[in-house]
């Protein structure tokens, strides 16, 4: 078989500035983006670029590779990978890690230590999508290891990419010679069936990606299936490239690179945190890096200037440290923000940008550069780097947790009336004890106390200190299977309405149905109020849209409590989501004028419907809520109780508040559990020795079941 015109397959091999400016303006982007440059709200698309160009480059040499040697190299591929990306990949993941352990709370820097090694097995997209789709994990704040996401799904793309190439490459040998005999070494590589193999892996990769963006964004965003598209994107544009910049002379270059630069600015500027990705908007800077890239292919002797422009040498160094800086400047901008408790200020900002500059440039110098070196990094020392790099961060966090696991916790007694300081004062203690020991924790943690040596839960459990509902977990759509607990077989039953916070409670119901005799369900669907509210699908379409399945369960909830007729139905949860939608379809947000109204008015129209149904309907007051986790802030270098006592945040209690006095314009029962759990406006996150809270705004189980007798005496159910 004679062998085409190279000028109809791969480029020749020849440095383009315009690639490396490319790479630049997708870093800066994304630093910029995330440093919190206002006009760039879109500048997370560096990322799709920086997509587009890996499968670009990575399917050149790889169509080059099977051009010249008629086959493809696993080894010598994922040697190149290893070169590429581990050194400086380990390096920033080793400094984060150490810096996390000796720097941030003991909470934060396990959650880091878990992070690095889903980081360095390639899988950390998995872990932040399920992290961000659980909805007890969703207020934590950002991981420093989390932009490793992009690093993850582009590896997971190169272990199937040269498999499926390999495969074109046999298909087509198979299909072009007579009997299936094997083409000769040195064939060209088999453009057609490559073609079509990438397109019906690109459409299908972008069908999906819509689906899944509307169904569920956050998993949609750190999915590999999802984002394939647009590395074939890439390899496409690399197949066709040689080709196509042959046919378009040096103006019909130049304003193709202008139209593809335009797209990604359009991008950056007008797309935001509600703009759904990777959806239908993904397409516009994945197209527009596709575009410069075809512009620039061929290697004429004369460029139009936007290309020669990209290829200056300020460019040139930034898209040369591009890898370093995309590594360093995310744990550079949120280590500090973990620190403090706060986000930083723009004079912080620009500080960690310089140095995210620093950084880069002395990793590019003295890590990346000497190990890509294939002559001082042969294929078997390059390929070593997988395991000593898995090993290095594996013992480097195993370490980490060792030793933080070995800081956690004070060296104080449980708090108590007697050594808390409050008989020191003028404070009248209240005879109720509970209440007493939350007046005690509160004067001891403004006395600055130490923390308590024994706490429980512990300070390493309390994030997974979640109330079971065993079958009935109702945060799967369409679920509808009726639980009933506490005594089975009694004639007796208490139901409860309501979100998450409903579910705290269950532990303090259980004590009281264990205890009287009540069969128990519980109607509680995690981020769905129990106001009869539409709110918004917070983990569901972007922009935010009617959460159908929540009105759904809350319906189906209530005609289960018309058929039980419970004797108590108790209302338990938190106001409605940040957005929710009036009766006319209009969009309410915190900011508006009238949400305090409707949110009254959607617990009273709870109220009202339940009441024909039960015996009595009693509100259940939402708790206090923190601005900061407190285990985060009870780990946290140098703190004490009284560093971590806060005040409840507004929001929270502007809806409670409403639902109070909802409850009083139905002539509703209602109690207020905010005396067990804070006092004189502050809440303590010890009261004696137990964690009430188990986040910012959930009761840990302990504290819930040590609560089972005074909500038992609220409820009426026993005085004593």
């Amino acid at each position: 078989m004679t062998r085409p015109d190279s000028s109809r397959a791969i480029a020749p091999t020849t440095f383009r500035g315009d690639v490396q400016g490319l790479r630049a303006i997708a870093v800066l982007t994304v630093i910029a983006g995330h440093a919190g440059v206002t006009f760039l709200p879109g500048g997370f698309v560096g990322v799709d670029v920086f997509f587009v160009i890996s499968g670009f480059l990575i399917s050149h040499l790889l169509f080059r590779e099977v051009d010249r040697n008629g086959k493809v190299s696993l080894r010598d591929f994922y040697a190149r990978r290893a070169r590429r990306i581990l050194p400086a990949a380990t390096v920033v993941t080793l400094a984060t890690l150490g810096a996390s352990i000796f720097w941030i709370s003991v909470v934060d820097s396990l959650e880091v230590v878990k992070d690095a090694l889903w980081a360095t097995f390639f899988a950390a997209n998995v872990r932040f999508s399920s992290v961000g789709t659980d909805y007890f994990a969703q207020e934590d704040g950002p991981s420093p290891l989390q932009h490793y996401w992009s690093l993850a799904v582009e590896e997971q793309f190169y272990l199937v990419w040269p498999l499926i190439l390999i495969a074109c490459i046999l298909l087509a040998r198979r299909l072009r010679t007579p009997g299936g005999r094997r083409l000769a070494r040195g064939s060209d590589l088999p453009r057609l069936t490559v073609f079509w193999v990438l397109l019906a892996v690109g459409v299908t990769s972008f069908v999906y990606g819509l689906i899944l963006t509307a169904n569920n964004p956050t998993a949609a965003y750190f999915s590999t299936p999802a984002r394939a598209w647009e590395l074939a994107i890439g390899a496409l544009a690399a197949l066709v490239a040689r080709a196509v910049a042959a046919k378009l002379d040096t103006v019909a270059r130049g304003l193709l690179c202008l139209m593809g630069l335009g797209a990604i600015a359009y991008a950056c500027f007008a797309f935001d945190e509600t703009t759904p990705m990777p959806g239908w908007a993904a397409a516009v800077p994945v197209l527009g890096s596709a575009a410069v890239l075809l512009a620039g292919a061929g290697g004429h002797e004369r460029e139009p200037l936007p290309i020669r422009a990209l290829g200056v040498k300020p460019m040139r160094i930034i898209g040369d440290w591009s890898f370093s800086l995309y590594l360093w400047h995310w744990p550079l901008l949120v280590l500090p923000e973990l620190r403090n408790g706060d986000q930083l200020s723009p004079g912080q900002s620009v500080l960690a940008v310089a140095l995210t500059f620093v950084f880069a440039a002395l990793t590019y110098r003295f890590v990346e550069t000497p190990f890509r070196s294939p002559k001082r990094v042969t294929r078997t020392k390059a390929l070593a780097l997988y395991p000593v790099s898995i090993a290095l961060v594996a013992l480097s966090s195993g370490a980490g947790q060792v030793y933080a696991e070995s800081t956690i916790g004070g060296e104080g007694p449980a708090i108590t009336i007697a050594n808390s300081g409050i008989r020191d004062t003028d404070i009248t203690v209240s005879k109720n004890e509970t209440i007493a020991l939350v007046q005690a924790s509160v004067v001891a943690a403004r006395n600055n106390h130490e923390i308590p040596r024994d706490l429980s839960p512990s300070l390493l459990d309390v994030a997974d200190d979640i109330a079971d509902v065993e079958a009935c977990e109702y945060n799967t759509s369409g679920l509808r299977d009726l639980c009933p607990r506490g005594d089975t077989e009694a004639d007796k039953s208490i139901a409860v309405l309501g979100n998450s916070h409903g579910r705290m409670w269950i532990p303090a119901i259980e004590r009281i149905a264990e205890r009287e005799g009540y069969t128990t369900y519980y109607f509680v669907k995690p981020n769905c109020t129990g106001a009869m509210l539409d709110i918004a699908d917070l983990q569901g379409s972007t922009p935010p849209a009617p959460w159908e399945d929540c009105v759904d369960f809350r319906d189906w909830a209530i005609e289960q409590i018309a058929e039980i007729h419970p004797d108590i139905t108790i209302v338990a949860t938190s106001g409605p989501n940040p957005i929710f939608f009036s009766d006319d379809g209009e969009k309410i947000s915190q900011e508006s004028a009238d949400r305090v109204a409707l949110t009254q008015q959607g617990f009273a129209d709870t109220f009202t419907t339940l009441k024909p149904f039960t015996d009595r309907v009693v509100l259940l007051r939402d708790i206090p809520k923190s601005e900061e986790e407190p285990s985060t802030c009870l780990t946290s270098a140098d703190a004490d109780l009284g560093t971590c006592l806060f005040t409840p945040i507004e929001p929270q209690e502007v809806d409670s508040d409403a639902s109070m006095r909802a409850a009083e314009e139905t002539d509703t029962e209602y109690i207020d559990p905010t005396p067990w759990i804070c006092w004189d406006g502050e809440c303590p996150v010890v009261i004696g020795d137990l964690l009430p809270y188990r986040d910012r705004g959930h009761l840990s189980t302990v504290y819930a079941a040590e609560l089972g007798d005074d909500l038992g005496r609220a409820l009426g159910i026993w005085n004593d």
